[in-house]
């Protein structure tokens, strides 16, 4: 499978698949990354563990402090009690929220961030390390010093 087609099918499925988290899922905040595809998180109890990010979101999605993701517990782990099941989006929380799953701990920390600068256009999808208006800035300033000659 291509990275492209695999990228669409990723997209496709956390974009899509909305549904109540089972008794064994968790709803948890991501609070720093680990490396290696680990990532520190904090439960509606303030208990702080790591978490594994799947093989097929690896390279596909992006996540940084303060999202949201679904976890559910693996038994046999010491140090990494949980795999990542689905990141959440903002779709996904109005849904939890409609359905009264979605922990009232968090409740406070999305109305505090909410009131903060927060692109709505902010994709789970897109590479943050890029920046996709330096090109366009380049290209402006080119133009305009060409003008001004």
């Amino acid at each position: 499978m291509s990275k492209a087609t695999k990228r669409k099918h990723v997209t496709k499925e956390v974009e899509e698949n909305i549904s109540v988290p089972t008794e064994s899922q968790t709803i948890v905040q991501l609070v720093q990354s680990r490396g290696n595809n680990l990532h520190e998180v904090i439960d509606c109890f303030d208990v702080r563990y790591l978490a594994s990010m799947p093989v097929k979101f690896r390279r596909n999605v992006w996540v940084k402090q303060g999202n949201y993701v679904l976890v559910e517990p693996i038994a046999e782990g010491d140090k990494v009690k949980a795999e990542i099941v689905k990141i959440l989006t903002k779709d996904h929380i109005k849904f939890y929220r409609a359905q009264n799953v979605w922990p009232n701990k968090f409740d406070k920390q999305c109305e505090s961030q909410d009131t903060t600068n927060y692109d709505e256009d902010d994709e789970i999808f897109v590479n943050t390390n890029r920046n996709p208006n330096m090109c366009s800035n380049l290209s402006d300033e080119s133009s305009s010093s060409e003008e001004s000659e």
